[in-house]
């Protein structure tokens, strides 16, 4: 390839990416506000057991999902590399297989799904709200998962290959305000908890025909047609297999705690901790765009830059996310407990060691996700498929071991051991013996260290200032909000100032602005 090939394919790579981030950040902050609206409704119109119900049944079809696992990023991945060669005949060909998965896998979940069937009523502790059937509100999920891979899904692969998650972030704003109007109309109107699945249903199912029909748009010219060679089917396959394995233990991690503690202290304490826990995935999911809209760039930079020029991005990325993540562990531990209060009110408040196991969560987690960012984008999926699972079953046995002891404060500090004793280490070192020079990975174990400790002194800092601030719920939560958005800054910025990794940061920043912010020259000089 040529040096001006190459300089064409970074542009458009950094262009996409920074495209994704900034239509990404928008839709995540409107996929946070309306599932909080919905939340909110379902808990004041239809109770706080009901919010349990439906998050016992969110982490049921998880469960059921486990057939598709490993499909959708292998396929991307093999993707990668037709497109940066033009290559529409084997796009075509690959596309017909990621289709006919995707029927196979609809036949296996349904399959599967009426299998378990009998196991429901053993997932609840105690009772159901009155009217409601495990057994019907089972089968329709079920219906609702098998239909959305028997129509249109296969195609969304398409706008994730060529990184062009900017046009589905779009595409699901406009289709969820939809939805959400019409399921608040159905529960505010008629106070239906069964309404308001099938219409949630429903527009999934209408999402992913319209992205299908988007897909056909942008790209018209791939088509499910044509025959993969068979070493070549073989190798996808073979890496379908790999990655199932290693997903598997991403799901029972998932899972596992909201069906433990459903099944052991019943629905409504999963509804209190699925409070707590939605405020840790909302902010999941805002820093998920920075890594989500980067993975097809990291995967063409992997195959095109050396690797010396790849650690260097990978040390770039690890210093900002735990910036960002520090962020967002100083405004939890500030706001977790007002926010709640002023949210589900008092008496559906947990207890603080809760809040600062969800806070350690989220860091140990993100920083997982950072190093699994790039094991994905290049693939070594067969190296790491032991990894989840195992970490998963360590998570399973503690869950059901000290949940019996301490409660919720036990499942999920149970899911921080798992991931810091055995998720990430054994990542790390993945990474570092097939990706990056083994001779940098003390430099980035003690990096990763140092800001692991510089986080947690100034979330401690920031928490003892803003522990002083006792105005009223409303003043409290505003001013405290101005000090864990202000204080940590100061401070990382106090402490990173003069590292290369801040400085590359700037650097990047400085170019996607064109210079355009006198701020980035003056932090820069």
């Amino acid at each position: 390839m040529s040096e001006e090939q190459k300089s064409g394919i970074k542009l458009e790579r950094g262009k996409n990416a920074a495209r994704n981030v900034l239509f990404g950040g928008a839709y995540r902050v409107y996929a946070m506000l309306m599932p909080f609206i919905m939340r909110t409704v379902l808990l004041y119109q239809l109770g706080v057991d009901f919010l349990g119900l439906d998050s016992l049944f969110t982490s049921v079809l998880q469960v059921l999902n486990l057939a598709e696992l490993g499909v959708g990023s292998a396929m991307v991945y093999s993707m990668y590399r037709p497109i940066v060669d033009n290559d529409r005949e084997s796009l075509c060909a690959l596309l017909k297989l990621y289709r006919n998965i995707y029927y196979g896998i609809g036949l296996v979940i349904l399959i599967a799904g009426l299998a378990i069937s009998p196991l429901i009523p053993t997932l609840v502790k105690g009772t159901v709200p009155a009217g409601m059937s495990l057994y019907t509100l089972y089968y329709l999920n079920l219906a609702g998962t098998v239909l959305s891979y028997w129509l249109f899904a296969y195609k969304g692969c398409l706008f994730d290959a060529h990184q062009r998650l900017d046009v589905v972030h779009k595409l699901h704003m406009v289709m969820d305000t939809l939805k959400y109007a019409v399921a608040i109309l159905l529960v505010c109107v008629w106070h239906s908890y069964y309404y308001y699945l099938i219409a949630r249903l429903a527009s999934e199912l209408l999402f992913n025909a319209v992205r299908y029909w988007y897909a056909g748009k942008y790209y018209p010219d791939i088509r499910p047609k044509g025959v993969l060679d068979p070493a070549r089917r073989k190798t996808i396959l073979a890496r379908v297999r790999d990655l199932f394995t290693a997903k598997l233990g991403g799901v029972v991690m998932n899972s596992a705690d909201a069906l433990v503690i459903s099944g052991f202290l019943g629905l409504h304490e999963l509804a209190v901790y699925q409070n707590y826990y939605f405020i840790v995935s909302a902010l999941r999911a805002c820093l998920e765009v920075i890594l989500s809209s980067s993975l097809a760039g990291i995967g063409n930079s992997l195959l095109t830059e050396s690797k010396e020029k790849n650690y260097w991005d990978f040390r770039r990325l690890t210093f900002l996310f735990c910036w960002l993540t520090g962020l967002a562990c100083c405004m939890l531990m500030a706001l977790y407990q007002p926010f709640m209060c002023l949210w589900t009110g008092e008496e559906l408040l947990l207890p603080m060691s809760v809040v600062i196991s969800l806070v350690i969560y989220l860091y140990v987690v993100e920083v997982n996700r950072i190093v699994n960012i790039y094991k994905d984008a290049a693939g070594i999926w067969h190296e790491d498929r032991f990894r989840p699972l195992t970490a998963a079953i360590v998570n399973l046995l503690l869950n059901i071991i000290t949940i019996r002891y301490i409660g919720i404060f036990g499942v999920i500090f149970s899911t921080v051991i798992a991931f810091a004793a055995v998720e990430l280490p054994w990542l790390i070192r993945n990474l570092f013996r097939l990706i990056f020079p083994r001779a940098y990975l003390g430099h980035y174990v003690r990096q990763l260290l140092k800001y692991t400790l510089v986080v947690t002194v100034v979330c401690a800092a920031t928490y003892g200032v803003c522990a002083v601030v006792q105005l009223g719920l409303i003043p409290t939560l505003i001013v405290r909000a101005l000090i864990s958005l202000i204080l940590p800054n100061l401070l990382f910025l106090a402490v990173y100032r003069r590292t290369e990794e801040l400085q590359g940061c700037l650097d990047m920043a400085d170019r996607l602005t064109h210079g355009k912010l006198k701020l980035l020259r003056r932090l820069k000089s």
